[in-house]
């Protein structure tokens, strides 16, 4: 049986609301994350203006931390990370294997802004939980002494 979560999505250029989705399922580099804090950015108010085009469905967000609910079976044997540790989710995560990764433009990874997923080409972070993809690239732990409304100011403002 397939659990749902809550998510705010985007229903049309102009049109926002609450849906059900199936909570996502990592790949083996990939992370499930809790969403314990998330921010609202310019972006997803562009966005659900038409900037960037009909998104129709895609779970927006793209500012958020979080706890590790799922790991890949390649993430969890990395020990880099576990389950139920408080982790910081950058707005941009690329491949980091791509050629415009190797080169130093992540922020371009597989191409024009290809770096920006979430909120843009899968579903982002205004969830219960979210997808994170290459979990060691692309996730940091938040230490003890910072909260995650402290954490989530890193996701984005500081990231990028």
């Amino acid at each position: 049986m397939t659990q749902s979560m809550t998510c705010f999505v985007m229903h049309g250029i102009g049109k926002v609301g609450m849906t059900e989705k199936p909570i996502p399922r990592p790949g083996p580099i990939d992370a499930i994350i809790r969403t314990s804090a998330a921010l609202i950015c310019t972006s997803d108010t562009h966005t659900v203006a038409g900037a960037i085009g009909d998104r129709n469905g895609l779970t927006l967000g793209h500012e958020a931390v979080g706890v590790i609910h799922e790991l890949g079976e390649l993430a969890m044997a990395s020990g880099l990370f576990r389950i139920g540790q408080r982790v910081a989710v950058s707005a941009i995560t690329p491949c980091y294997a791509c050629d415009n990764c190797q080169r130093g433009y992540s922020s371009q990874c597989g191409g024009l802004l290809g770096g920006w997923k979430f909120a843009n080409v899968k579903d982002g972070s205004f969830a219960e939980y979210f997808h994170v993809n290459n979990a060691a690239a692309n996730l940091a732990p938040i230490p003890d002494n910072v909260t995650d409304e402290q954490a989530a100011y890193c996701s984005y403002m500081l990231s990028t």
